[in-house]
């Protein structure tokens, strides 16, 4: 049923009188005729959040004693057993084989190469110098700390 709306002309326009039903009235038939929704009871367990920082992980490394002796047999499980003079020279372009030997690698020596490093891996003397350098899990600011300042310089960690 339709709002019905009388005019009438006044002296300055049109006017309207309020129409017979309202604007409510008219919207709100097709949400009477819906049934109401009963919600259905849940149970809410509620749980203090655990926030608990995992430990930081050591990137600290020092190369193993005959390291050259370990990336050779690594080389040898991955490649096969046999192995020509220059073994160092041996090229990784295979992607497979690659990977193969830089992930014993990692788990055998608990260093891995990072992402950023993996296109300098060219050849197996390039993976031998990097397992040979130490690497320190300390901060530039740490290495200054325990370094001779001047008595004029002095770095505080609690600001």
């Amino acid at each position: 049923m339709a709002a019905l709306c009388v005019c009438r002309f006044a002296g300055r326009g049109w006017l309207w009188k309020a129409p017979l039903a309202t604007r409510r009235d008219f919207w709100s038939r097709s949400r009477k005729e819906k049934e109401p929704e009963v919600p259905e009871t849940v149970e809410e367990v509620k749980k203090e959040p655990v926030l608990v920082c995992p430990p930081l992980r050591s990137r600290s490394y020092t190369p193993p004693d005959g390291l050259q002796s370990r990336l050779e047999s690594r080389i040898k499980e991955v490649l096969g057993s046999s192995l020509p003079s220059n073994w160092q020279d041996i090229s990784l372009d295979d992607s497979h084989v690659k990977f193969r030997l830089l992930a014993h690698l990692a788990d055998d020596l608990g260093h891995a190469v990072p992402n950023s490093r993996l296109h300098q891996m060219c050849r197996v003397r390039d993976v031998l110098d990097f397992y040979s350098v130490p690497v320190q899990d300390r901060s530039k600011f740490d290495e200054l700390i325990a370094s001779n300042l001047p008595p004029n310089l002095k770095i505080s960690w609690g600001y």
